[in-house]
């Protein structure tokens, strides 16, 4: 497994990365040397408490994000309530088809439980680059992810203009599967408008080949239930 510091230390030059700031530009920000910043990012050095918050308000993301979540398979960490699709999962993974672009997005999603029993916050990097470092990405969410009896819901910010609100609505989430369908809808900056569109989840990452956007894409089915109800829907 990956030791502590280097994950904290690639979280550190993955969101430094992606503000576009250098490693200079950064290590002047925390009256660090840029040897010093340096050896944090490679995880050679233990980061002071202080320091990580300082770095975490400079980059712009919550403390969380610089920390690696805990293992799944600790006891202490799994919910009892969680449906079973999110049981003793602190990370899963989304898939979308974007027309626009005419390609997959790919969205990793981090779980934080909070201090209030049964509830999470949330995170959502949409559109990253690869898995190893997916905090460099188009856009990052935060929110809060909600269970109920039939569905999960999930509302989400956009954490670099706080103004973009999307919800994700995921049916049937207490069965066990390892992919789920769900509805992923929102406002749209390009073209600016409402959309609606369907996401599949998964608990492992998914092979992106023809099969995978052959299933993303809207299909013959979905506009048949469009016309019959009137509404997009997934199942």
């Amino acid at each position: 497994m990956t030791n502590i510091n280097q994950e904290i230390g690639m979280r550190i030059r993955n969101f430094r990365k992606r503000k576009n700031m250098t490693l200079l530009e950064l290590s002047a920000k925390i009256c660090k040397s840029k040897a010093t910043l340096s050896k944090y990012e490679r995880g050679e050095i233990v980061i002071d408490i202080a320091t990580l918050y300082e770095l975490a308000d400079i980059i712009g993301v919550h403390i969380n994000q610089l920390l690696p979540a805990a293992e799944n398979n600790d006891p202490k960490n799994v919910k009892p309530l969680n449906p079973a699709f999110f049981s003793g999962v602190n990370q899963f993974y989304s898939y979308v088809y974007d027309g626009r672009a005419n390609q997959v997005i790919t969205c990793v999603f981090d779980i934080v439980p909070t201090e209030e029993a049964g509830e999470n916050n949330i995170y959502m990097y949409m559109n990253i680059k690869d898995y190893d470092h997916y905090q460099d990405c188009e856009n990052t969410y935060y929110g809060n992810i909600e269970h109920y009896d039939a569905h999960t819901n999930i509302v989400l910010r956009n954490q670099d203009t706080y103004m973009e609100q999307v919800t994700i609505s995921i049916l049937a989430s207490f069965l066990d599967a390892n992919t789920k369908w769900g509805l992923f809808f929102g406002l749209s900056s390009r073209p600016m408008m409402p959309i609606a569109v369907k996401m599949l989840f998964s608990r492992t990452p998914l092979k992106e080949d023809a099969q995978l956007i052959e299933k993303l894409k809207v299909s013959k089915e979905d506009i048949r239930l469009l016309k019959h109800y009137n509404m997009l829907s997934v199942t």
